[in-house]
């Protein structure tokens, strides 16, 4: 074996065929199939996304309206009868929102507001970062607290 008789794995090169923009002789030389003038035959030509040829853009007629608020907190909620299931089954007396992740009741890093939906049953001490007015009563009403973090 040696460095003349070394050829290429069968398949892992193919040709590319005739190269464009190399001479007249070459068959693809002139404009190199890229046509007479305008943007499309210059290099560095890309279109914008969304753009239709000139044509007013689907995105520019459609209505726009609303306001996204980049400072909006979103809560994930969480109902007094959820709390109360917790309680029953895994005979808890705090619950706080790491103590929610552990459960499966919420995901990692979000903020967690207890809401007044349902019915409880047990004292229990609530760590949440928000609390609806009917929760808070009705955790207080059976002697438990509520701790914002």
């Amino acid at each position: 074996m040696d460095l003349s008789s070394l050829t290429p794995a069968k398949g892992s090169n193919k040709p590319d065929g005739k190269r464009f923009g190399r001479g007249e002789g070459s068959g693809k030389g002139g404009t190199a199939t890229r046509g007479h003038k305008g943007a499309k035959s210059r290099s560095g030509y890309s279109r914008k996304l969304g753009f239709q040829g000139g044509q007013m853009p689907l995105q520019r007629t459609s209505p726009k309206y609303g306001f996204n608020n980049i400072n909006r907190k979103e809560f994930k909620p969480v109902n007094l009868s959820r709390l109360q299931e917790i309680v029953d089954k895994h005979i808890v007396e705090t619950i706080d929102v790491e103590g929610l992740v552990k459960y499966g009741v919420v995901k990692p890093n979000k903020l967690v507001k207890i809401l007044g939906n349902g019915e409880l049953k047990s004292k229990i001490n609530v760590k949440a970062h928000a609390f609806s007015e009917s929760a808070t009563k009705k955790i207080e009403k059976l002697g438990g607290t509520v701790e914002k973090k």
